[in-house]
């Protein structure tokens, strides 16, 4: 039985393990984060078509553009000086956060309107909320800010609900997992930042 669901489910699956392998790579602020962000990415391409998440399935494409951007960032480092230097965490700035407000309110309306009135979507208002604040969330990733895992973990909990009521049971466990793990990514960053910080004192 276990066979014949994985051979039904094997791209979900894989689509699990690349983003469980990026997801520890991002915690661990390694760089190879990006490259199974990539493959992860085209996989759930996949997946979302197939299951109506159109607004999702939007978003990967949109992941894949900004894994690349994000690979070079971090790449590149921050100081121009010295382009092997490792990125440093930050917070969050006054500007960025209305900024990102914004933006991601315009977003989450504006792809709410496409589901509901150009698209079959059964889910509009979920889906449309995920997708806003994951574009959002994984800006403030390429740009290494400490808060956006605190996006992520709301961000997480509200994908896992719509997939367990859509019935991808290995996603819905996978969007459980990144809510734990992103609680943990938190207290990773915050820790690091925070040595950061009085070291430069």
């Amino acid at each position: 039985m276990f066979y014949n669901w994985l051979t039904e489910n094997y791209v979900e699956v894989l689509g699990v393990v690349t983003s469980l392998i990026y997801l520890y790579f991002s915690v661990r602020q390694i760089i190879w984060l990006w490259p199974f962000g990539i493959l992860s990415s085209v996989l759930f391409t996949w997946i979302f078509f197939s299951s109506r998440f159109y607004a999702d399935m939007g978003l990967q494409v949109y992941y894949v553009g900004i894994s690349i951007y994000g690979w070079i960032y971090w790449l590149r480092g921050s100081n121009r000086d010295s382009p092997r230097e490792k990125l440093a965490v930050t917070r969050i700035s006054r500007k960025q956060i209305w900024m990102l407000t914004l933006i991601g309110m315009a977003l989450f309306f504006g792809i709410v309107a496409i589901l509901k009135f150009f698209t079959d979507s059964d889910v509009p208002w979920g889906d449309g909320f995920t997708t806003a604040a994951s574009i959002v969330a994984t800006w403030m990733l390429a740009r290494k800010i400490l808060e956006h895992w605190l996006v992520w973990i709301l961000v997480d909990f509200v994908a896992a609900a719509l997939y367990f009521y859509k019935g991808l049971h290995p996603s819905f466990v996978l969007y459980v997992i990144y809510a734990v793990i992103a609680v943990f990514g938190y207290i990773q960053w915050k820790r690091e930042l925070t040595i950061h910080n009085g070291s430069s004192a």
